[in-house]
């Protein structure tokens, strides 16, 4: 039982494991995210003052948002780890704490993309060009990968 137990709660603290690390993508994650194209095209973007200023504020809000959620993790991982000294932990109780750790990290996250596409909507034509190209690029790359791991599936052993 105590093994089913410790199992149960470390597949909970590995999900809100893999939920901090999706906190506000810095420069080198994404994927298709367009928001964080946008971070990654700061020297191809040729920001004005104004635009300058705003992407700065939305890369400090990006890490107070994963050092929040660091640290709402580690709430969770030292709440687990009391919950689970107990003769009867109450998984209901680890639950509704991951469940409040998940929504206020996601509130934090809409908020932080809120304010990248902010940042886009004051781009030029010019500016905006240089993001969908980035995008597209982004999506060919993730469809020739897509395709390669397909066809090493499919292949014959």
């Amino acid at each position: 039982m105590k093994k089913l137990l410790l199992a149960i709660a470390a597949a909970g603290m590995a999900a809100v494991a893999l939920q901090a690390a999706a906190q506000a993508p810095g420069p080198h994650h994404g994927g298709g995210d367009p928001a964080a194209v946008i971070a990654m095209l700061k020297d191809k973007l040729n920001l004005n003052t104004s635009q300058q200023q705003q992407f700065d504020a939305i890369v400090a809000q990006g890490q107070a948002a994963r050092q929040a959620a660091r640290a709402s993790f580690e709430q969770l991982k030292a709440a687990t780890q009391a919950e689970l000294a107990k003769t009867e932990p109450d998984l209901a109780s680890l639950a509704a704490q991951a469940d409040a750790v998940h929504q206020q990290n996601a509130a934090a996250r809409k908020a932080v993309r809120d304010a990248w596409l902010a940042l886009y909507g004051t781009f030029s034509t010019d500016q905006k060009g240089v993001v969908r190209d980035a995008i597209l690029a982004r999506l060919a790359r993730a469809e020739q990968f897509r395709a390669k791991m397909q066809q090493r599936l499919t292949a014959p052993q």
